[in-house]
């Protein structure tokens, strides 16, 4: 059995995704090959083996203007490939990959496909046709939340099966640093403050820039207060300004992103999670894993998975979220991780994971 696995692009923004498509295809069948290929960027930056990186430019993605003369060309070559490594099951990164990939399939009557959506996408009327161009023997369509799938189908007019993603909790644990040398590590004091932590691109809907004035507000009540942002983006010199007019220079830090990321979640007391939209936010699962309880955004994605065991502050509110910080430095830390764990129940939800992702890849 062959599978291949086709994502969009490599690099520190599209960790998550990579991270949760090599989660499915750890269920894979023994004795499946898996081919990884990736149409931007290079594989090194996405944790993946044996990738094959086709540097494929923008402008010939996105198929606008001169360049969709070259479709042809490129489905022809995309074809060729696909039927050397004998591909039978495809795995697809969302709607960019699909626009690209689908209509190869459809002079491959032998090969399905399952296409995972990791968070809303603007759909339009010639994508809506395409993805319906396939029955659904062979086309599975696939959203990592309940939230999420049930809005792709009120846009789709067709089944969304569920892959609610979740992380393989042993391995997870066994690679996480203690806290102490997790807050060496992020070169912070190892005691005498409280350390609440952010983790995610620096991009406008990740929440930061608001997150940097609740924090700024929260701290003048609770002196003893660090936030720490790990992630990488575009936004960094505008959140870097924000640091230096809100005074927080000795209390805010933003180290980066960093390999092996998962592993410092327990340099902090409690994880935040601002943004204003999530696919599903695996920045959550992970922080409870880690037995860190966490204030997110009051986004349906994350009531679905904390239930009344979340804290949650609605997405942008600076009083709501200021209010939420200074309570979570006054919350029984122990006790608040001990519910939210229960509430997402990780051990069961890897069991269901697995099951749906074995069945996602079978060729029948």
């Amino acid at each position: 059995m062959s599978i291949v696995n086709i994502m969009w692009a490599g690099g520190s923004p599209y960790v998550s995704v990579h991270k949760v498509h090599q989660q499915i295809l750890s269920q894979a069948e023994p004795g499946a090959k898996v081919f990884n290929w990736l149409l931007q960027g290079q594989g090194s930056d996405c944790g993946c083996e044996s990738t094959r990186e086709w540097h494929l430019s923008h402008r010939l993605l996105k198929g606008r203007h001169f360049w969709v003369l070259l479709r042809p060309w490129l489905y022809g070559r995309l074809r060729a490939a696909l039927e050397q490594v004998n591909a039978q099951v495809l795995v697809l990164d969302g709607l960019g990959v699909s626009r690209l990939i689908l209509p190869v399939m459809k002079k491959m009557p032998e090969v399905r496909a399952a296409i995972v959506f990791h968070g809303k996408t603007r759909l339009h009327r010639s994508d809506i046709a395409l993805l319906r161009t396939l029955p659904s023997n062979r086309l599975r369509i696939v959203a990592v939340s309940q939230t999420l799938a049930r809005t792709l189908e009120q846009d789709l007019g067709v089944p969304v099966k569920v892959l609610r993603t979740a992380l393989e909790p042993e391995r997870f644990r066994r690679e996480l640093l203690a806290p102490e040398q997790a807050r060496q590590a992020l070169n912070l004091p190892t005691r005498d403050v409280r350390v609440m932590g952010a983790i995610g691109r620096l991009v406008d809907s990740k929440g930061f820039d608001y997150l940097l004035e609740a924090f700024a507000r929260a701290s003048q009540q609770q002196p003893d207060l660090r936030l720490v942002i790990l992630g990488e983006g575009v936004q960094r010199s505008l959140l870097e300004g924000r640091i230096r007019s809100l005074g927080l220079v000795d209390k805010v830090s933003l180290p980066g992103h960093r390999n092996g990321l998962a592993k410092f979640y327990k340099a902090f007391d409690w994880v935040l999670i601002p943004s204003h939209a999530e696919g599903l936010g695996l920045v959550l699962q992970e922080a409870v894993m880690a037995q860190v309880p966490v204030l997110c955004s009051d986004l349906s994605v994350f009531r679905e998975q904390l239930g009344e065991a979340g804290r949650y502050a609605p997405a942008g509110d600076l009083q709501a979220w200021s209010k939420a910080i200074i309570d979570c430095a006054t919350l029984p830390v122990d006790q608040v991780a001990s519910a939210q764990q229960k509430a997402l129940a990780p051990d069961l939800a890897w069991r269901s994971f697995s099951q749906a992702s074995q069945e996602l890849l079978r060729t029948s």
